[in-house]
């Protein structure tokens, strides 16, 4: 038991990244989901993909400043700290967008599966998406953003 307990607080940070980075990854997906199924996947790969990614911004914000990097800014310092994260979030962000577009709009019509299923085809592409934007956010995350002083 002492074991597991020392490896937690060795590797905290990246386990309790990979949680709550998965968490926001999840809810990323199933907002993505809601909006595909509500609107379409035209919808969902557009104003929908900007709208999830604003609320997983927030989400992300929230539970890396306070669970995973246990951030102790206050006042200017937290405002420039929350300025640098949605500045990297929105890079991303654009990137994930991209991804969007080339794989629904550019490859989707190419690949004969995506016609037979393109609600299927639109998450899987958002899937793979999301796992380049996690690595990012982390790279900024601990490099930028919430490095130690």
């Amino acid at each position: 038991m002492q074991k597991l307990k020392d490896f937690i607080k060795k590797y905290y940070e990246g386990l309790a990244y990979l949680f709550f980075g998965g968490l926001a990854t999840l809810l990323n997906l199933v907002v993505f989901a809601a909006f595909q199924a509500a609107f379409g996947t035209v919808f969902a790969a557009g104003i929908g993909n900007v709208l999830d990614n604003i609320i997983c911004i927030l989400f992300a914000y929230w539970t890396n400043r306070t669970f995973v990097f246990k951030s102790t800014n206050t006042g200017k310092a937290v405002l420039a700290e929350f300025g640098q994260f949605v500045s990297c979030r929105i890079a991303t962000m654009v990137m994930d967008q991209v991804i969007i577009w080339l794989g629904i709009s550019v490859l989707g019509p190419v690949v004969s599966f995506s016609s037979a299923n393109p609600q299927l085809w639109a998450m899987g592409v958002k899937l793979f998406s999301q796992v380049i934007v996690i690595v990012s956010n982390y790279v900024f995350s601990k490099l930028l953003i919430f490095k130690k002083k």
